[in-house]
């Protein structure tokens, strides 16, 4: 996975506050994974113990509803840790985080990010940011599936991915999500987000290739939100 001081992880996240000592005495500990498309790197409920470092690859950070609905809460992608909030708090996670693609990932042990957090005051300043930054996120979220109708919050969700993640060479999406998953991020039942995508299709928002999506005229769009 290469050296921890060269890595995109440490460039884009709270570990860029580390020295060269704490990068490779991070190194020495870490343990580094492949995870596979559709696959978990942790499930709710469970004891992580250590934070994991995405090096490649998106995943969905999501919570199973009552009613056994997959609720997507925020997409991760390379440059961003998994974990340090339940790390903090001392208790399970909150959420799942599944693999979305092929995925890379680092993970560290508690014991050793703990030592950087009680010993590295803009380390642990960062990773404070961080949670702050996730829960403002959350609030904004909340307030607009409160206030914004389904075909709004698609709309602006259909923006948010191309934006993010970019397109492919046919400039259809690259995060390719299913219609459950992207039904799960806006919040409404799957029939409902296939009905929609159709409509702004027919309109010509957007094209339907297949599974994908290619969004035509983002401006439109944007008026929509």
């Amino acid at each position: 996975m290469g050296k921890c001081e060269q890595c995109i992880v440490r460039q884009f996240s709270s570990l860029k506050a580390l020295n060269k000592d704490e990068l490779l005495r991070m190194a020495e500990c870490k343990t580094s994974y492949t995870i596979k498309k559709g696959e978990p790197i942790f499930e709710e409920g469970e004891v992580i113990n250590g934070i994991y470092c995405v090096k490649e690859g998106v995943s969905k950070l999501s919570k199973l509803s009552e009613n056994g609905k997959d609720q997507i809460v925020k997409l991760v992608k390379p440059g961003e840790l998994l974990g340090q909030r339940s790390m903090i708090s001392d208790e399970p996670a909150n959420l799942s985080a599944v693999a979305l693609e092929d995925m890379e990932v680092c993970f560290i042990p508690k014991s050793e990010v703990m030592q950087f957090f009680t010993q590295n005051n803009q380390f642990s300043m960062n990773v404070m940011r961080t949670i702050c930054d996730d829960l403002k996120g959350a609030d904004d979220h909340m307030v607009n599936m409160a206030q914004k109708n389904v075909k709004q919050r698609l709309a602006e969700t259909l923006i948010y991915l191309e934006e993010t993640f970019g397109k492919n060479e046919d400039g259809t999406l690259r995060i390719q999500l299913s219609r459950e998953e992207l039904a799960g991020m806006i919040g409404t039942a799957t029939e409902s987000c296939i009905r929609l995508l159709s409509e702004l299709n027919k309109s010509d928002y957007i094209e339907l290739i297949g599974k994908k999506i290619k969004l035509l005229d983002k401006n439109k769009l944007k008026r929509l939100t």
